[in-house]
């Protein structure tokens, strides 16, 4: 299944006033689930359950390939409010794009506050502002991917990836990984600019950073080593492009997989989040009030 046929099959976002200029979305990130006790889930759960917010954003990985869709159902049940959300690499450990996609398409469609972003096209959250998103993919062109010491465990639980696999020569997984990257930029270049169109401020929920000026590294960390890894170069450059044509607009994006809180402008009107994390221990990030195209911190 190609995501992009799907695009068209939400607009807006169910049940919300669409004359409103205020909202306020909550946003989680790398919460993966799958490591939680009872205890810390119940945890987790009541602290989103007792926050006020209109809608929940969470930007990929929730858990893995086997219990995503429970999970998903599990925080359906429990919150009762709308939740948009994009894939991270995690969600497909221990299966296959093709059969994660298909899974997550149909719990999409047949649940009403599940929302996969991939599939909702442009979804409306206030007058002035937009939400869209793909789950993204790192596509092995920043940094040097052919000489790169890391192995990520993607490329070995992810079917697509471990048929391509192969220590000696990454040529091959190299490709796909690219292929994989340009799939997320094209759906952007399809589905911004009709937000842009219509909204003056757009969010933008992807697992991957786009920029690597998002990347903090650790001591010992080689780049060149890991930004094959962490970043997506093909949508950091057409996100800049497209934004170069809408110079009025703003666009916000919000992003994971690195587990470090940064906040960086890439140009003047594109502002990137990624969130933090640490396995067993999922956090809140931000519930953002937006009002009259502004992201404000409730």
């Amino acid at each position: 299944m190609y995501i992009r046929d799907c695009v068209e099959k939400q607009i807006f976002c169910k049940g919300m006033d669409m004359d409103s200029n205020s909202f306020q979305l909550a946003w989680v990130t790398d919460i993966h689930l799958n490591f939680l006790e009872p205890e810390p889930l119940e945890a987790f759960l009541s602290m989103l359950e007792k926050r006020f917010w209109d809608a929940l954003l969470i930007t990929g990985d929730i858990a893995e390939a086997v219990d995503c869709s429970y999970f998903l159902k599990m925080m359906q049940t429990r919150l009762k409010r709308p939740i948009y959300f994009v894939l991270g690499n995690h969600d497909y450990y221990y299966g296959s794009l093709e059969k994660v996609r298909s899974s997550i398409y149909h719990l999409h469609m047949e649940n009403l506050f599940l929302n996969w972003l991939p599939c909702s096209g442009v979804v409306h959250l206030t007058a002035d502002t937009a939400l869209v998103g793909h789950d993204g993919w790192a596509d092995a062109r920043y940094g040097d991917f052919i000489n790169s010491i890391v192995i990520m465990n993607d490329h070995l639980l992810v079917k697509e990836l471990a048929d391509c696999f192969h220590e000696e020569e990454k040529t091959a997984l190299q490709k796909k990984l690219q292929s994989l990257g340009d799939e997320v930029a094209e759906y952007f270049r399809h589905i911004l600019p009709k937000a842009l169109e219509r909204y003056e401020h757009v969010i933008l929920a992807t697992h991957i950073p786009p920029f690597p000026e998002i990347c903090v590294f650790e001591e010992g960390m080689d780049e060149n080593d890991w930004l094959p890894h962490l970043c997506c170069k093909a949508v950091g450059e057409e996100l800049i492009h497209i934004m170069e044509q809408y110079p009025h607009n703003q666009l916000t994006v919000l992003c994971g997989h690195t587990h470090s809180f940064q906040c960086k402008s890439i140009i003047p009107n594109i502002q990137v989040f990624s969130g933090s994390a640490e396995y067993g221990s999922p956090e809140l990030q931000k519930i953002f009030d937006i009002r009259y195209c502004t992201l404000n911190y409730a």
